[in-house]
């Protein structure tokens, strides 16, 4: 037991840090370079959220084997959310990396995750917060429909490109073959219909661990 919180205490320490790291220098660019630094955010920081997000995969192998308590089926659909918004949309298609979408998602995914891996660093330890624990349950409600809006708009902005340059289109055997704007077409509705998935899973996790606090009644 002591060997896996140490464990899980370092990997929440290493993606806090990468995440902090990003918001962080996002923020003094901002400030440094006003709306230019926007157009700019995925060379500056892109190589540091693909690795955290590569990172983040682990986290399936935790709830498998059973190292972080969760569920499977909802942490895969979010990070499948971003890996296929990441890698798959903006890392294929340089003129999607310019677009401020990418500046808003990388905000919004940010905050979420500092939030959140603050939350687990400390249960681990046995450290707990009324104000953190409220927030790691409460932050999502309206950051993650707004997630789900702004990838939805980044692969509406991707299409014509991936349209023009075929990137992912290839011909397979007896006349067949793969258009990927179509792929993306469909993905794009799923998205929605995984949204309410998770956040369905996720507002019943936040009533288990905030629990129902009962309004005393006054006696007459």
């Amino acid at each position: 037991r002591y060997r896996k919180n140490a464990y899980l205490f370092i990997y929440y320490l290493i993606q806090f840090c990468g995440h902090s790291w990003i918001l962080t220098n996002m923020t003094a660019r901002f400030f440094s370079f006003g709306k230019d630094s926007v157009v700019d955010t995925f060379y500056a920081i892109g190589l540091v959220m693909q690795l955290c997000q590569s990172i983040s995969l682990l986290e399936l192998l935790h709830i498998y084997v059973g190292i972080e308590s969760n569920h499977l089926l909802p942490r895969f659909l979010q990070l499948t959310e971003r890996i296929i918004i990441l890698f798959v949309v903006i890392t294929s298609q340089e003129e999607v990396q310019e677009k401020y979408v990418v500046c808003v998602l990388f905000i919004f995914w940010n905050l979420l995750d500092m939030v959140r891996y603050t939350y687990s660093m400390l249960s681990v330890i046995g450290i707990s917060y009324a104000v953190l624990t409220w927030l790691s349950q409460t932050l999502w409600m309206p950051i993650y429909p707004l997630c789900v809006l702004a990838e939805a708009f980044a692969i509406y902005q991707s299409l014509p490109y991936f349209e023009s340059f075929g990137t992912y289109s290839t011909k397979l055997p007896f006349d067949l073959s793969i258009y990927f704007p179509y792929v993306l077409k469909i993905y794009l509705m799923m998205l929605f219909i995984g949204m309410y998935f998770t956040y369905s899973h996720l507002y019943s996790e936040r009533r288990d661990v905030l629990g129902v606090f009962p309004i005393p009644k006054k006696k007459m």
